[in-house]
């Protein structure tokens, strides 16, 4: 301390250390063994131990946590911010030392910390931390969807005085039953492990039981400490070796032999297989090992949101995405599959069309995951097993068999197995076809005021013709994602979440780069695009990086865009402008229902209802008051000279593209479950039975 009482030099602990000793008896002899205790804050231990923390798979060791994102408040600033400032300033200059993000929304920089893992696959994390009250509670939906995706994400919440000294303290709810409980306590449901650090001692199992569950494969999601903001200051003798660096192995499940057996013997009587490759493809890196399975036995494959990208468009057995947002091909040899091998895939009701989507009446399901819950859906026959080992071993399995089967190996010159390896190549072939002269059809439309018919039929009278004198769009969003995909980069990362576009993408996009295609759809959450979008590019910063988002979702949470402005990280969005939640008034009019809070339309003073005129939103100049570069396309030839234009700026760019309503891509032979209940309105009723139909065929479990 200088004179007046301020640290002339930062530093990150006390300089005091205690020495101590650990006795065991070892036959005769006793052993003694040194032990160096140094007494620090625990937010000081708390950012120390983290800047040690490391992950290997396959034997490739990286360090885990890049750095801390935050938005300071009272109950975090104190404390481990104190910590965060004096490590920044003594490990300012290490090439390998962890950042500090400044976040400008709570679930905001935490979305952008999901898109930075789940862009490094699971393998490299930055934590958030927030204050307490509100800042803790802006995190909920972010812990959601993290947990949803089985996405590794890292939370500290500022929480109240352990002591309960200076109750209540500013933003505390009191509850009177329960003195324990604060905001802290929502994420107990949101979260994979939860614990509340109310002595500083407990820091240390806190944090290591929040490791092994941020590095397992089948337990990984949020993970959220509670840190009580007196806590964070107080001072304890922490031993050395928790500070040690710590080699977290992210395990490979492997398959036992007479699971991959049985699979196998199923799987060489089939005739019509049809893999599913999920998310666990993607993140065991499996996706030559599907195509050698799949060019060797003849085996077509199609690809969820999370697996796709995990293998190139181009392969010929690709079939694309399946199920409700999926496509003709992939959809007709779903139908039409007896053998369907799940690889990696949680099988959502989008996969599997709510359990409709398999016709065969001898259909049978292998399932190869490494979570024992995902893998004994559907009654399937389950590989408890790494995506990357238990397709390997089924593999080895298969051609270990040759000699005595004729259906499913690839050696010839078996009769039988040569025309079935024929049979379903053209069935594959000719599916591929039939899906890229569709294809052809919903991107070469374009608006003129006689002759245009929407893809989408359910819709309000007039509604295009509203949105041409509203915006001057007069651009479909099938035709836009073409003209998007013909014209940037081959290798630039697309980040998507919710409303049609997911489904757009997953039908339409096509890959050639690996995981370059990050879609956020197991909690399909509302402004996830362009925090994980910031995110992604923080994780790659070579590669182009593109944020696919509705007006509607942007409305919801584009506060990161400054982020990417400030750390200078461009990121182009494409702002998908129809003037309304059109996903949902897609559902909502579909099923028989009218056009209820789902546009964008002023309040009418004749009906006192929101049905007056469009309300047009001029999103470029958003983008501009962020620093942005902004443009507005409302055709082909605008969008096109906006994308090339937006190559060329260094910083991030906004591009407003007026698409018309009802224009993205319909639903291609799967049935999706929702709740439409029965109704003396005619169309209610017939879109209620036409439910109790497909319910018919669907399993019930």
């Amino acid at each position: 301390m200088d004179g007046q009482g301020y640290r002339s030099k930062p530093c990150m602990a006390s300089k005091r250390k205690i020495t101590g000793y650990y006795l065991w008896k070892k036959g005769a002899d006793i052993q003694m063994k040194e032990i160096t205790y140094e007494k620090m804050t625990v937010g000081q231990a708390l950012v120390r131990f983290l800047d040690q923390q490391y992950v290997s798979l396959d034997g490739e060791a990286e360090k885990f946590v890049d750095g801390v994102f935050t938005i300071f408040g009272h109950g975090i600033v104190c404390g481990f911010g104190q910590a965060l400032y004096e490590y920044t300033r003594i490990n300012s200059k290490e090439a390998d030392r962890m950042k500090v993000y400044q976040g400008r929304n709570e679930q905001g920089m935490a979305h952008a910390a999901a898109g930075f893992a789940k862009q490094n696959n699971r393998r490299k994390i930055i934590a958030c931390a927030s204050s307490i009250g509100p800042g803790a509670a802006n995190m909920v939906t972010a812990a959601a969807d993290a947990t949803a995706n089985n996405i590794p994400l890292l939370l500290f919440t500022g929480d109240t005085f352990a002591t309960r000294q200076p109750d209540p303290v500013l933003q505390q709810i009191e509850q009177f039953h329960d003195a324990t409980l604060t905001t802290s306590d929502a994420f107990r449901p949101v979260s994979r492990y939860w614990d509340r650090v109310s002595r500083p001692e407990q820091l240390m199992s806190a944090m290591l039981n929040a490791m092994q569950v941020l590095t397992d494969p089948v337990l990984t999601g949020s993970v959220c400490i509670s840190l009580p903001q007196d806590v964070q200051g107080e001072s304890y003798d922490f031993p050395s070796y928790f500070f040690e660096k710590r080699i977290h192995r992210i395990t490979r499940t492997i398959p036992e032999a007479d699971e991959i057996e049985k699979a196998a013997e199923i799987l060489a009587h089939k005739s019509r297989p049809l893999i599913i490759a999920g998310g666990g493809v993607r993140y065991s890196e499996a996706g030559s090992s599907i195509e050698e399975f799949c060019d060797t036995f003849g085996i077509p494959f199609a690809e969820t949101q999370a697996g796709k990208s995990a293998v190139s468009s181009d392969n010929p057995w690709n079939l694309g995405g399946i199920g409700v947002t999926g496509n003709h091909a992939a959809n007709k040899l779903a139908k039409e599959a007896d053998c369907i091998i799940g690889i990696g895939t949680k099988l959502s009701d989008f996969t599997t069309a709510s359990k409709s989507l398999f016709q065969n009446p001898d259909v049978e399901f292998i399932l190869i995951n490494a979570s024992k819950y995902h893998a004994k859906k559907l009654d399937a026959t389950a590989v408890i097993a790494d995506a990357k080992l238990g397709t390997k071993a089924l593999f080895a399995a298969l051609l270990e068999k040759k000699d005595t089967l004729g259906t499913i190996t690839g050696n010839l010159p078996a009769d039988e197995n040569s025309k079935r390896m024929y049979s379903l190549k053209n069935d594959v072939q000719q599916a591929k076809a039939e899906w890229a002269r569709i294809m052809q059809q919903i991107t070469s439309t374009d608006y003129t005021e006689e002759g245009y018919h929407s893809l989408i039929k359910a819709k309000e009278a007039g509604v295009e013709e509203e949105f041409v004198i509203a915006t001057g769009g007069i651009l479909t969003q099938t035709a836009a994602i073409k003209t998007i995909r013909d014209t940037i980069e081959e290798n630039a990362i697309v980040v998507g979440a919710s409303g049609s576009l997911p489904g757009d993408l997953q039908r339409m996009w096509t890959t050639k780069k690996k995981d370059s295609y990050h879609m956020e759809y197991g909690y399909s959450c509302m402004g996830y695009e362009i925090a994980a979008a910031f995110g992604a590019k923080l994780a790659f910063p070579d590669q182009p990086c593109y944020a696919f988002v509705g007006d509607g979702a942007f409305m919801m949470l584009h506060s990161e865009i400054a982020s990417t402005i400030q750390e200078k990280k461009k990121i182009i969005i494409l702002l998908f402008d129809n003037c309304g939640f059109g996903c949902i008034n897609n559902l909502q009019m579909g099923n028989g229902i009218g056009s209820l809070a789902t546009m964008f339309r002023y309040r009418s003073e004749e009906s006192g209802q929101q049905d007056g005129a469009l309300i047009a939103t001029d999103f470029a100049m958003i983008g501009r008051g962020y620093g942005m570069a902004g443009y507005t396309a409302k055709n082909r030839e605008e969008l096109q000279k906006a994308l090339l234009a937006a190559k060329l700026e260094e910083r991030s760019v906004l591009i407003d593209i007026k698409v018309l309503p009802k224009s993205m891509t319909d639903g291609y032979g799967a049935w999706w479950h929702v709740g439409i209940g029965d109704s003396l309105d005619p169309d209610i009723k017939e879109a209620h039975q036409r439910k109790e139909e497909n319910l018919l065929k669907a399993r019930r479990y």
